[in-house]
């Protein structure tokens, strides 16, 4: 073929190439793909994002960034301090710093993407301030919140030092300081703070986060210096939702002059959800989910629950007790959680982390949880709920000043439900009459004893338990026990050594004087005080609530026949229906219903309920701001 035919083919071949595969084009992958692609992160993945991408791109610094990361994280930084670039320069130094920080462990760099990241976020100038719904604006929180927490990051990892002191920056340094009285809460201070972002929870139904600014952490709060723990109503072990923030002054400058200074911030979740910053109100992250499963992961009151049913848990603690989720807080309503035998105040963690959520609920209830040894006599140990309690409304409250803490609701669950009631019954004499064929003072006892007596069985209304709730509480008695499980019970429980001693001699002089026989040989545990048919139960059951205090019936029933007809696999409806509840709710559940949707949210409603008709009594339960 001649040469300039050849040539010709050639030319017309690469042209029809070319108009079949134009430069430019698309192709179909799926939405799914493109959004990864679209939102992919330095926080997901190990590139920018195409924001930063584009940004640095135009400036032709995205493949020296390859090459030269720490060289095109100074050139873009020119270009922000010249004033040739703008919000986006800044937001992309942020997440580039972020991710050279990542793949070099540089710690100036994360401290580095902080600064970046607030100036981005709070602009000198409100009119450039970003869109809320900007997805820039959550990423550029984001990028904040983990860079804080990654440059105060332990040696081993496994914490954040939140400390004073002079930091290096790349491109000079930042001086922090803090105020220590911010480590302060209650009585009690902040240590040990752990970053609830790497922690993958495990065991509960839910997890929230409340969006926003700063570091979220889960503080270990120990007691400070001449606390008194027995009077002290915050665990030892107490872990608290907290938040450190790094607040930068005047860091536009601070950018162009490599001198920044700032203050590490610690807020908890109780102290308050949003901070004033450059005027303008920002709210602050944070994690109550994960704080609830670090402090149950490690807690010692898992061994209680069987154990401490049998009377033999050897774990430190001295029961019963009272603990709260904060410190006492003026103008807030206590609701204390009651569990159920063999159990603990952990079962109440699915639905304290659900209740928390609702924010109507936690900027007005405190959450208390009464913890016994739940094989004692149901009498006793109600005996002792009602103690705690008013021995912690008269020390809290010793005035009687505020009103709110004397609009208590209790909610039990099982047994608890049983002490619960006995919150808020005046058995006169009835309670006693129920077991005893004589009346007391004629019973052969020591005085000790006696009085023990009177203060379990006689019984008046706490007088600041204003509504009760019963979940999934066997009134009439448990179906599961009996005859052969109280016989083995009698043998394995042991009941508290004081108790067992002062009744000796009361048993064996005073047989005849009690109606249940079993009685005159041994004080009844709480498995026999909840057999269908027991002298004590039945009493308890004939008496009604106290006038003026609203009562709640959640009966567990599982399969879907006739609840009428129905049980939980512990207690069967009839058992758990109370005639005049306030409201009933049946829901399809086994015994351990606490952490039920259905049932969280009908307590939900009861403390809406509750909250509502104070405020139509002019009683408006929230606490002053801080």
């Amino acid at each position: 073929m001649p040469t300039r035919l050849v040539t010709v083919v050639s030319v017309g071949t690469l042209l029809s190439l070319a108009a079949c595969s134009p430069p430019i084009g698309v192709s179909r992958v799926g939405a799914r793909a493109v959004y990864r692609s679209l939102t992919a992160n330095a926080l997901s993945t190990d590139r920018a994002s195409e924001w930063t991408r584009n940004t640095v791109n135009s400036w032709g610094l995205l493949g020296p960034f390859d090459d030269d990361p720490e060289g095109a994280l100074s050139a873009l930084r020119e270009i922000v301090t010249s004033g040739r670039g703008g919000s986006p320069e800044v937001f992309a130094l942020g997440e580039l710093s972020f991710l050279h920080a990542k793949d070099t462990g540089k710690k100036a760099y994360y401290l580095a993407a902080a600064v970046y990241t607030y100036a981005f976020l709070l602009p000198e100038r409100r009119q450039e301030q970003p869109a809320a719904l900007d997805p820039q604006t959550r990423l550029a929180a984001d990028l904040y919140n983990r860079a804080i927490t990654l440059a105060f990051r332990s040696r081993d990892g496994r914490t954040v030092e939140l400390a004073p002191g002079t930091y290096p920056l790349p491109f000079g340094q930042v001086e922090v300081w803090m105020n220590p009285g911010c480590l302060y809460w209650g009585d009690r201070r902040l240590v040990d703070f752990v970053p609830v972002a790497e922690l993958a929870v495990r065991g509960m139904r839910n997890r929230y986060r409340l969006p926003g600014m700063g570091a979220p952490l889960a503080a270990r709060a120990i007691p400070r210096e001449d606390v008194n723990l027995a009077r002290s109503l915050i665990s030892p072990r107490a872990r608290v939702a907290a938040t450190a923030l790094l607040r930068f002054y005047d860091v536009h400058d601070g950018i162009a002059s490599g001198r920044l200074s700032s203050t590490l911030e610690v807020y908890t979740a109780y102290d308050a959800e949003t901070v004033a910053v450059e005027g303008r109100t920002v709210p602050l992250e944070i994690e109550e989910t994960a704080t609830i499963a670090l402090q149950l992961a490690d807690s010692p009151i898992w061994k209680r629950e069987l154990w401490g049913f049998l009377g033999r848990a050897q774990t430190g603690d001295q029961l019963p007790f009272l603990l709260s989720n904060m410190p006492y807080e003026r103008g807030r309503i206590p609701i204390v959680f009651v569990h159920g035998t063999a159990s603990s105040p952990g079962r109440w963690a699915d639905m304290a982390n659900d209740l928390l959520a609702d924010p109507w609920i936690r900027h007005r209830y405190q959450f208390w949880f009464f913890m016994y040894d739940t094989g004692n006599p149901v009498a006793y140990s109600g005996m002792l709920l009602r103690d705690k309690l008013t021995e912690a409304v008269s020390r809290l409250d010793p005035e009687g000043d505020d009103p709110c803490l004397h609009q208590m609701v209790v909610i039990g669950h099982s047994q608890g439900g049983l002490l619960t009631k006995l919150t808020a019954v005046d058995t006169g004499s009835r309670l006693w009459n129920s077991i005893s064929r004589i009346p007391l003072a004629e019973l052969p006892a020591s005085e000790d004893f006696r009085t023990l007596l009177g203060r379990a069985m006689f019984v008046q209304p706490l007088p600041f338990v204003r509504r009760v709730v019963f979940v999934a509480t066997p009134h009439r008695g448990s179906f599961r026990t009996g005859a052969w499980v109280n016989g083995l019970l009698r043998r394995l429980v042991r009941l508290p050594g004081n108790l067992v001693l002062m009744s000796r001699d009361t048993l064996s002089q005073g047989r005849g004087a009690f109606y249940a026989a079993r009685t005159t040989a041994r004080i009844p545990t709480a498995a026999e005080n909840m057999t269908p048919g027991n002298p004590f139960l039945e009493g308890l059951a004939a008496i009604p609530v106290a006038d003026g205090v609203p009562y709640h019936s959640i009966i567990a029933v599982e399969g879907d026949g006739p609840p009428e007809e129905g049980n939980d696999g512990v207690v069967a409806y009839r058992s758990a229906h109370l005639d005049g509840a306030a409201s009933e709710l049946v829901v399809r559940s086994s015994h351990s219903t606490q952490s039920e949707p259905a049932t969280i949210q009908e307590v939900r409603r009861i403390l809406h309920v509750h909250g509502a008709e104070l405020q139509a009594e002019g009683l408006h339960c929230v606490p002053a701001a801080p």
